[in-house]
C-alpha cells in the first residue's frame, strides 16, 4: 500500500470513529487515542481532568512509543475495521 493509500484509509477510519454514535469500550479507546495521536505526530500531554484518564492515556501512549507512524495508522485502521465487522 502506497503512503497516500493509507493516509486516505486512515482518515476513512478516523471519519468512521467520529461518525459512530454509540460509545466504544474503554479499552478500545485507549488503543485508538494512542495510534492515533502517534499518526499524527501529536505529543501534547493528555488533558483529562482526572489524573487517573491521563494516567492511562500516558501509559497508552508509552506502549506505542516504538512504532513507526505508518505502523501506527495501520494499526489504527486494523482496530477500527475489526471493530466494525465483529460488533452486534
Amino acid at each position: 500500500m502506497t503512503s497516500k493509500e493509507l493516509d486516505i484509509e486512515f482518515r476513512d477510519a478516523v471519519d468512521r470513529v467520529n461518525d459512530h454514535t454509540e460509545p466504544f469500550p474503554a479499552d478500545f479507546l485507549l488503543r485508538l487515542y494512542a495510534f492515533f495521536k502517534k499518526a499524527t505526530n501529536n505529543y501534547d500531554r493528555p488533558s483529562s481532568r482526572k489524573p487517573i484518564i491521563n494516567a492511562f492515556k500516558a501509559n497508552a501512549l508509552f506502549q506505542v512509543k516504538n512504532i513507526t507512524r505508518d505502523e501506527a495508522k495501520q494499526e489504527y485502521i486494523n482496530l477500527v475495521n475489526n471493530y466494525f465487522l465483529y460488533r452486534k
